[in-house]
C-alpha cells in the first residue's frame, strides 16, 4: 500500500509538473496560458494512446525478439506455468533475446497481452531457482500494470522536454511575448525537464523495490532473487548490451546498458546492493532461507 500510494503521488507530480511548463509556455507564446496547459496534455495523451498499443511490438522488435513456444524453450515455459499456478496469473507469451548479456523484461499493456522476454546469456547463467526468482520479479510487474505506469512516464516525460526544448527555440528565436521575463521561461525550460527525469526515475526504481517483493513472496524464496540479482548485475557490468535504446533501461531487471557505477540519482534502478538487503531482511522476517 505504501509503494502503490508513493507511485500515485510520484505520478501526480508529474503531471503536475507537464501542466505547469504547458501554462508557462501558454503564457509566453499563446493568447491564454490555459491554451499552452491543455494542448500538451492532449499531446501527452495521444502519446501515451499509441504507447499502450504500440510500445511491447516496438520494444520487441527493437531487441530482435523471438516469441517461442514450449517445444523450443521447455525449460523457461515450465519455470513460468509453475509461477502463474502460484500467482493466479494468466500465461504470458515467452520469448527470447539473442544477446549474451543476461537480463529479462516484461511488456505489454495488460495480463492477457503480456510478453516475458530473457536473454541467452541469462538461461546459461542462473540455475533454476535463480531464473524462477528474476521471472517472478517480472510476472509481479505484469500484475501491476507496471509497464502500462512506466509506459505513462516516460511518454509525460518525454512531453516535458520536448516542450521545454519548443520554449527554448521559440525563445531563441525572440518569439516570446515578454521578453523581460526571458530569464524567467529559460529556467523553467532547463530546470523542470530535469525535476521531471528525476520523478520517472524515482517512480522507476520504486516499482523495481515492489516488483523484488512480490515476486519474492510469489515463490517464497527471497534468496534466490538475491542471489540471481548479485550475478546479473556483475555480469552487465562486465558485458553490457551492445543494442537497444538507453531509454528502455527500466524495463530490464537490471541496467544493462552501463558497465560501472552511475550516480544514484540518475540511476533507473535502484542500487543492487539496496535490493539484495531488502530481500535478505524479507527472508529473516518470513524464515523463507532460500
Amino acid at each position: 500500500m505504501h509503494s502503490t500510494l508513493r507511485t500515485v503521488v510520484l505520478f501526480g507530480t508529474l503531471i503536475l509538473l507537464f501542466m505547469f511548463i504547458g501554462y508557462v509556455i501558454g503564457y509566453f507564446f499563446m493568447a491564454d496560458p490555459l491554451y499552452g496547459m491543455f494542448f500538451f496534455l492532449g499531446l501527452a495523451a495521444l502519446m501515451n494512446l499509441i504507447a499502450y498499443f504500440f510500445s511491447s511490438s516496438i520494444v520487441l522488435r527493437s531487441y530482435r525478439a523471438k516469441i517461442v513456444t514450449q517445444n523450443e524453450a521447455p525449460r523457461l515455459h515450465k519455470v513460468v506455468s509453475s509461477i502463474c499456478l502460484k500467482s493466479d496469473l494468466p500465461m504470458p507469451r515467452m520469448a527470447i533475446v539473442p544477446s549474451q548479456t543476461p537480463n529479462a523484461f516484461a511488456t505489454g499493456r495488460n495480463k492477457k497481452n503480456a510478453v516475458v522476454a530473457v536473454t541467452e546469456g541469462i538461461l546459461t547463467l542462473l540455475d533454476d531457482d535463480e531464473l524462477e526468482g528474476v521471472l517472478a520479479h517480472e510476472m509481479a510487474h505484469v500484475r501491476n500494470r507496471d509497464i502500462l505506469v512506466m509506459s505513462a512516464a516516460a511518454t509525460i516525460a518525454g512531453a516535458i522536454g520536448f516542450a521545454a526544448s519548443s520554449a527554448r527555440w521559440s525563445l531563441f528565436l525572440g518569439n516570446s511575448r515578454n521578453n523581460g521575463n526571458a530569464l524567467i521561461l529559460l529556467l523553467v525550460a532547463i530546470t523542470v525537464p530535469i525535476a521531471a527525469l528525476l520523478v520517472q526515475l524515482a517512480i522507476s526504481r520504486n516499482r523495481e523495490y515492489e516488483a523484488d517483493y512480490e515476486g519474492a513472496t510469489m515463490i517464497q524464496r527471497p534468496l534466490s532473487l538475491a542471489r540471481a540479482l548479485q550475478k546479473l548485475e556483475q555480469a552487465n557490468r562486465n558485458n553490457p548490451m551492445r543494442r537497444g535504446n538507453p531509454a528502455s533501461a527500466s524495463l530490464f531487471i537490471v541496467n544493462p546498458f552501463r558497465g560501472a557505477g552511475v550516480i544514484s540519482l540518475f540511476m533507473t534502478h535502484p542500487p543492487i546492493e539496496s535490493r539484495v538487503r531488502r530481500l535478505r531482511a524479507l527472508a529473516e522476517q518470513t524464515g523463507q532461507l532460500r
